[in-house]
């Protein structure tokens, strides 16, 4: 207990501020879809909300470390902070379509340059022995703040003020802890420079997996709140929907994991896929039954679906090398964010063209288009030998690790030469 206590000591203040903002994110998050629903935008409106959200996030990967190096860690995250705060207020002034993708774009810019200061952070104020428990402490930190933002949005009418009013104060308290902390900040970060067609050569399986995780998830962000209005659930309920479907994926993380050790990883992702499909299907036709009905469909939904991203790039990592691991997480990251910002819009254009309720259709055909590619991949390259595998548990710190890492950067097909940069983990 005492090593554990002096382990998380340096980044205490820093983790205690990840928790408050990410509750102000998680409610934002639920509560904009929702409003601008009642505001009557379009199905189409909606999902490039979304769509803007994961462009601005892929944005600020990418340039987010320029901008930190201006003016260093701490003096960055408060301005980012000020900035997030501002616009979830500017939200609730000025009610248009055009001006929310503007603004939520901004704010995608700004949640990723914070996450990649707060996990260089995490990163330089642990080692071997301390990052795993740091990142596991994190990684619930996260999951538990943002169900509790999504379940605030029954606290108040979402045509209201006072929950854009929360989820600025959330955002701007978050900056009390990291101002006043005594660590010292990071050293400075380099800029990314992806290879997306190099990672794709790596591991075919592990970006399509990626590849399809980013297309479904980045929809249900943005959309399965509007699919739980349109079940006519109460904002309780729509609530207890997204956080279900999120701690479904939190608890489907460790087994599969584990299992993916054990055996062929591609016949894990394969079955996450087709179970993931299975799911949606479930959703789409079961839409019209008993809230509790939906809310356990959307459980089953996160149990398969979520744990994707973390095969996917366990899968990649099998087949890097050591020093590349977390190279080959940073450049997956950026494919999941690109496709996570043409989610929302595809399947929103998707939805127009079917019926209202169609999004865990969408999801669903998303699936199993990726368990095809899996499963007529897989006899073009023999499995990974046990022995040579990568812990699922290792890769999943190195998905959630940024600090200065190494992005893939080959002088040729068949060697690495890696350049120093960062990115934060998946949202």
């Amino acid at each position: 207990m005492g090593s554990a206590k002096h382990s998380i000591a340096p980044v205490g203040a820093l983790l205690l501020s990840v928790a408050i903002l990410l509750t102000g994110n998680g409610l934002q998050g639920t509560l904009l879809p929702v409003r601008a629903d009642l505001e009557s935008f379009s199905q189409v409106e909606i999902g490039i909300l979304g769509s803007f959200y994961f462009i601005g996030f892929t944005l600020g990967c990418l340039a987010g470390p320029a901008f930190i190096a201006r003016a260093g860690h701490i003096r960055s995250y408060l301005a980012l902070v000020s900035v997030a705060s501002s616009i979830a207020l500017l939200h609730a002034m000025i009610v248009e379509p055009v001006l929310w993708w503007i603004f939520r774009a901004l704010t995608g810019f700004c949640f990723a340059a914070l996450f990649i200061i707060i996990e260089s952070w995490l990163n330089k104020r642990s080692n071997n022995q301390t990052r795993g428990a740091i990142f596991s402490i994190y990684t619930i930190i996260t999951l538990t703040v943002v169900s509790v933002g999504q379940m605030m949005l029954a606290l108040s009418d979402p045509k209201a003020f006072p929950l854009f009013a929360m989820a600025s104060i959330l955002v701007s308290l978050a900056a009390v802890p990291v101002a006043m902390t005594r660590s010292q900040s990071p050293d400075p970060i380099d800029e990314i420079v992806p290879h997306v067609r190099r990672l794709y050569k790596l591991s075919p399986v592990g970006f399509i997996g990626c590849l399809a995780y980013g297309l479904a998830i980045g929809a249900f962000w943005t959309l399965g709140p509007i699919f739980a209005v349109d079940h006519r659930l109460t904002p309780i309920g729509i609530g207890l929907f997204m956080s279900a479907t999120v701690l479904g994926g939190a608890v489907g993380q460790w087994p599969l994991g584990r299992l993916s050790d054990k055996v062929d990883r591609r016949l894990v992702i394969l079955s996450t896929c087709v179970f993931a499909a299975v799911a949606g299907l479930a959703l789409s036709y079961f839409q019209e039954s008993a809230p509790a009905l939906i809310i356990g469909l959307g459980f089953s939904f996160g149990l398969f679906a979520f744990p994707l991203y973390a095969l996917s790039v366990a899968h990649a990592n099998d087949l890097a090398a050591p020093t590349d691991y977390v190279a080959t997480s940073g450049g997956l990251l950026l494919v999941y964010s690109a496709s996570a910002a043409a989610g929302p819009a595809i399947a929103s254009v998707f939805q127009s063209f079917v019926e209202q309720q169609s999004l865990f259709m969408y999801t669903a055909g998303v699936h199993l288009l990726a368990a095809c590619f899996v499963f007529f991949r897989m006899p073009y390259r023999a499995s990974v030998p046990k022995e040579d595998k990568v812990e699922f548990t290792e890769a999943l710190i190195a998905a959630e690790t940024v600090g200065p890492v190494e992005i893939i950067q080959p002088a040729d097909e068949g060697s690495m030469v890696p350049s120093r940069s960062v990115v934060p983990r998946q949202t």
